[in-house]
């Protein structure tokens, strides 16, 4: 328990350390001190040993379905918070510097199997291209990338989505 403070409290210095001075922040994995002071601190949740034969998979799905649009490390389109003149959104990054981490898995499969909700975005629907096992892998390869704030603050909306 003494070692995950330390830890923690070590994620957070680093991460205050890297972040932009006047950078908008709202979609960015939180940090501790977004947490009221009153409220403890979830615990530090292990990421699951990666499938790294699923993670490679998911990658060189990415790459043949998603990199054009969300970039090749899944960083995302120029200015992905402003509506282009379609009145859409471009596309958000996935590397977990976007806001896929703030999704439940449930929701990450729902909108790759049936595209941009609303008509948001242009993110079309490939529940009629990719199997349910592929879109897993795509998801696993996205979290793959993210830090382990993002991972951290996921895996706790994950867990009460499915309560």
């Amino acid at each position: 328990m003494h070692r995950n403070y330390w830890v923690i409290l070590a994620t957070m210095l680093l991460s205050a350390c890297n972040s932009g001075g006047g950078q908008d922040q709202a979609q960015t994995a939180p940090t501790q001190s977004a947490a009221p002071a009153a409220e403890q601190a979830p615990p530090f949740v292990p990421r699951p040993k990666a499938d790294f034969a699923q993670v490679r998979r998911g990658g060189e799905l990415f790459e043949k379905n998603c990199a054009v649009c969300h970039g090749q490390k899944g960083e995302g389109g120029a200015n992905w918070r402003q509506r282009d003149a379609s009145g859409k959104f471009p596309p958000p990054p996935l590397n977990g510097t976007g806001h896929a981490w703030h999704h439940p898995m449930k929701i990450l499969r729902y909108v790759i199997k049936n595209g941009s909700p609303g008509g948001q975005g242009n993110m079309p629907a490939w529940k009629d291209k990719l199997s349910d096992a592929q879109i897993d892998e795509i998801i696993a390869w996205m979290q793959a990338q993210w830090p382990d704030q993002a991972y951290q603050a996921w895996y706790q909306i994950n867990q009460r989505a499915q309560k």
